[in-house]
């Protein structure tokens, strides 16, 4: 008798990893299924868990990390052995730069077969290490538990991450007596930070005068919004924020401390505010969304840190004082040390920085034609965003313009790949959205190159019954290359002209909807028809980049000729 076989009708490895994936609250999985993990699929057919089949694995990695990004705790994905597993990396190491809590789980061959050259055999918990927090393969039932909790504990905890568990064929299948009662990945609780560094921290901010704020990914985690906005207020310091950083909504009603985005090019209204400054606070960044060579080589004013894990060194980024614990404990005890007098002509500043980047958003309601203008497009969509609205970006020239001018009402409500810079994320996204944040509208977004790196996930959202808006922004390009291809080489360009495509036929090739615009006037009525089907929409733009250039140059006032 087959002995794969005679174990599967009983309590089995994948059976209990299930049990243990439902006890930790865990609604969906998303995964490609194969030979190496069909157990685990089986065991979902008897669980409170949905199972999301999708049509790539990356597709799955990134839907994973949206569920984490937008509920806090793991999204998970799963894959069989061999080339299964290693689709999942490009999702996987985006979730850990952006941290966002995953646990991936991968089929492995037989454990008796783990060395051999058999089909799909894979040395995958090497492979996995660098782009995971943790990485570990179960070898018997027994250490399925230790090996899930420490991994979820990885994925959810610090600066969350991705997290990965090979699964053995044998094992899945084998009998366990797994005690599934105790709280295998327990979510860890973080204190307050040092009172002597929270000290420092204060003396230092009490001794300025044109102090700011300079918030992160993790500002932007719902748990911190309410001590983040009571931060704000009651210390009065303004604050700029990364792309995927706490944007407008954190700043309290009337106090306009808010002096927009940063990333990418040293131009924008907040790098003059950050250059102004005699001393700057970050908190919840990761230099990785903004080089610190870039916005702080060689200044001499201080830098306090705050976050839940330690920086890395760096000689462009040297804080005087670090606050490591929890963000929302940290910001309250800090608060109430803080007493200083902010320069009435800083504040003025933030206003007038303010007030730049509303004057150049104001200007997108007045262009029409075609091809539509990015800044149309932005003003188009901010007239159907309600309160609850996601949206949810790809990488490409689009995702600098909306992130400049595209304002926020609450934590997470705009989604962006600013670490890895991935493409392909917004569709995934968009229908992680619909399941994370049920019958709220969804509105995703990408350019024509990036839309075709996960496209075939449509079939996937009209299947589960998935409703958003997908605008593409054609250029027939990949134009975010193309455009500092530009600038660095005399206009010369390589490697970045791209095809037409219909994407109008391709939206109804799967029972979707399409529309093509042909002006600008066209595309608010289309928005506001697209967000009441009830099918995915596709909406083809035709966009007009020629003022990309000055997205790497500063043009005060007057961003469009």
């Amino acid at each position: 008798m087959n002995t794969l076989a005679s174990n599967a009708g009983k309590g089995t490895g994948a059976q209990a990893l299930v049990r243990m994936l439902e006890a930790h609250g865990v609604t969906h999985i998303f995964g490609v299924p194969g030979a190496k993990i069909d157990s685990v699929f089986i065991a979902l057919l008897n669980s409170s868990i949905q199972l999301i089949t999708c049509r790539h694995e990356q597709n799955a990695a990134f839907m994973a990390a949206a569920m984490g990004r937008m509920t806090g705790r793991i999204g998970v994905c799963l894959a069989t052995s061999g080339p299964g597993t290693t689709n999942l990396i490009t999702g996987l190491i985006t979730a850990t730069t952006e941290g966002d809590p995953v646990l991936a789980i991968g089929g492995e061959v037989p454990v008796n077969a783990r060395l051999k050259r058999t089909h799909q055999s894979l040395d995958a918990v090497t492979m996995m290490r660098p782009v995971t927090k943790y990485a570990q393969e179960v070898m018997s039932t027994d250490q399925l538990a230790e090996v899930l909790g420490n991994a979820i504990r990885a994925a959810e905890s610090g600066r969350p991450g991705a997290a990965f568990i090979g699964l053995p064929q044998d094992i899945g299948l084998a009998q366990s007596c797994v005690d599934i009662s105790r709280q295998f990945g327990r979510r860890l609780r973080y204190g307050c930070a040092d009172e002597m560094e929270i000290a420092l921290a204060a003396s230092t901010l009490n001794a300025s005068n044109k102090p700011i704020l300079l918030l992160g990914e993790q500002t932007s985690r719902p748990e911190h919004a309410a001590a983040l906005k009571a931060f704000i207020q009651s210390s009065g310091i303004p604050y700029v924020a990364t792309f995927q950083g706490a944007g407008q909504w954190a700043q309290a009603p009337h106090l306009h401390r808010y002096g927009g985005r940063i990333g990418l090019f040293r131009n924008q209204p907040g790098d003059r505010l950050l250059d102004e400054a005699d001393c700057v606070v970050t908190i919840g960044f990761d230099p990785v969304e903004y080089d610190p060579a870039i916005w702080n080589t060689q200044r001499t004013r201080p830098v306090i840190a705050i976050d839940q894990i330690a920086m890395d060194q760096d000689r462009a980024l040297t804080p005087v004082a670090e606050l490591i614990g929890d963000l929302s404990a940290t910001l309250t005890r800090l608060g109430q040390q803080i007493s200083m007098q902010i320069d009435a002509a800083f504040i003025d500043s933030v206003r007038t920085e303010a007030a730049e980047i509303a004057t150049i958003r104001a200007q997108g309601a007045q262009l029409g034609g075609i091809p539509v203008h990015p800044l149309r497009v932005i003003h188009e969509i901010t007239q159907v965003m309600t309160a609850e609205t996601t949206v949810a970006l790809d990488v490409g020239s689009h995702y600098i313009w909306m992130n400049r001018y595209l304002n926020t009402e609450f934590a997470r409500q705009v989604l962006v790949s600013n670490g890895q810079q991935t493409l392909g994320v917004a569709l995934p996204w968009a229908i992680a959205a619909n399941l994370a944040r049920p019958g709220t509208p969804v509105i995703s977004v990408s350019g024509d190159g990036g839309f075709l790196f996960s496209a075939m996930e449509l079939e996937t959202a009209k299947r589960i019954g998935a409703r958003f808006v997908h605008l593409v922004w054609d250029s027939q390009s990949y134009d975010m290359v193309s455009f500092q291809e530009a600038a660095r080489y005399d206009g010369k360009t390589a490697g970045v002209k791209l095809g037409y495509y219909d994407i109008k036929t391709y939206a109804e090739a799967f029972g979707c909807k399409g529309i093509k615009i042909a002006d600008a006037e066209e595309l608010g009525p289309a928005l506001r028809e697209a967000l009441q089907a009830d099918v995915p929409v596709l909406i083809h733009i035709p966009i007009d980049y020629s003022d990309n250039l000055q997205l790497m140059q500063y043009v005060q006032q007057n961003l469009i000729h």
